[in-house]
C-alpha cells in the first residue's frame, strides 16, 4: 500500500461517507474502461487494459503439458502476476511479494471455478499430452483497482487467443503454421467484482488513495445467469463484515452487473473485431 496522511485518509473516508469522490464519480462508477487486443506478436492472445490511469498487460500462451494426476484428460491453467517497479514506486524489484501472488490467484479462480475453460477439450492424449493455458499478468500503471484490470485482460486475452497448431505426426507445436482456432472456451463468461469497504461505506473501482484509506475489499467472481451464480468469493485484508454489510456487497453487485457485463463484452468484442 502507498503512505498516505491521516488526514488525507480522513478527508477521503468523510467523502465516501457523503455518497463522495474526488473526481465526481458515484460510489457504484467505475472511471474509464478501455480494452486493446492483440498487442503482441509472440503470444497467442493478449490485451491492454484501462481503468482511468491504471493499465495493464495480459498474455495467453499454449503450450504441451503433462496432465496433473487428478485430472488425466483435462487441460491445465496457470495464472502469474508480476507488479513492476514502472507501476508504483512501492513495487520493488525480486520475488513475487504477496500482492502480486494474491492478483494471480484471484485471476485464476474466477476463471477456473466458472468453467469458462472448457479443459475437456484441451486433452491431446489422455494421461500423456494436454494443452496449458498460461495467462500472465503484468502492471504497467497503478492508480487503483488492480484486480478488476487484470481479470479483464484475461478475458479479452483468452477470447481473442488463437490456439497453435498442434502437429499429431510430430508430436509437437507447429510454429510454421498460424493458429485459427479459437480457445475452446464456454458461456460461462465469470466477472470478478472488488467491493470496497470505508467504514459503513461500500464503493467500486477505488483510485489508489481510496484503496488506501479502504479497511479491505471482497473479491466476488460471477457467472450473469439468473439469478447470478457466483463461483468465486474471497475477503481481502482485516476488515470484519456484519451480515448486513455483506448482503448489502451482493446486493451491489446484483444491480451492479447487468449493465457492467455487457459493456464490458462489447468492449472485448469490438477490440477483437479490430483486429480482423
Amino acid at each position: 500500500m502507498i503512505n498516505i496522511s491521516n488526514l488525507t485518509s480522513k478527508r477521503i473516508k468523510e467523502y465516501l461517507a457523503k455518497g463522495k469522490r474526488f473526481d465526481g464519480r458515484k460510489l457504484d462508477e467505475f472511471r474509464e474502461i478501455k480494452i486493446e487486443c492483440g498487442i503482441s506478436k509472440k503470444a497467442e492472445g493478449s490485451a491492454e487494459v484501462q481503468i482511468g490511469k491504471t493499465k495493464v498487460l495480459v498474455g495467453v500462451k499454449m503450450l504441451v503439458v503433462e496432465p496433473y494426476d487428478d485430472s488425466p484428460d483435462k487441460g491445465n491453467l496457470m495464472v502469474t502476476a508480476e507488479v513492476t517497479p514502472m507501476s508504483h514506486p512501492k513495487y520493488e524489484l525480486g520475488p513475487p511479494k504477496f500482492l502480486a501472488i494474491e492478483l494471480g490467484r484471484l485471476v485464476d479462480r474466477g476463471i477456473r471455478e466458472s468453467g469458462y475453460i472448457d479443459f475437456d477439450k484441451l486433452c491431446i492424449k489422455a494421461g500423456e499430452k494436454v494443452w496449458g493455458v498460461f495467462i500472465d499478468v503484468y502492471s504497467i500503471n497503478d492508480d487503483g483497482n488492480l484486480l478488476d484490470a487484470s481479470f479483464i485482460g484475461a478475458l479479452a486475452a483468452l477470447k481473442s487467443a488463437k490456439m497453435p497448431v498442434y502437429d499429431a505426426k510430430e508430436e509437437k507445436i507447429n510454429y510454421d503454421k498460424k493458429g485459427t482456432k479459437p480457445i475452446p472456451l464456454t458461456k460461462n463468461l465469470p466477472i470478478n467484482f472488488n467491493v470496497y469497504k470505508a467504514g459503513e461505506v461500500i464503493f467500486l473501482d477505488p483510485s489508489i488513495e481510496e484503496e488506501t484509506a479502504s479497511e479491505g475489499k471482497l473479491t466476488v467472481g460471477i457467472i450473469p445467469e439468473k439469478p447470478i451464480r457466483i463461483c468465486s468469493m474471497q475477503k481481502g485484508d482485516t476488515m470484519e463484515i456484519s451480515p448486513e454489510k455483506f448482503g448489502e456487497m451482493l446486493d451491489l453487485i446484483e444491480k451492479k452487473h447487468k449493465t457492467f457485463i455487457g459493456e464490458i463484452n462489447n468492449k472485448i468484442d469490438k477490440a477483437i473485431k479490430e483486429l480482423k
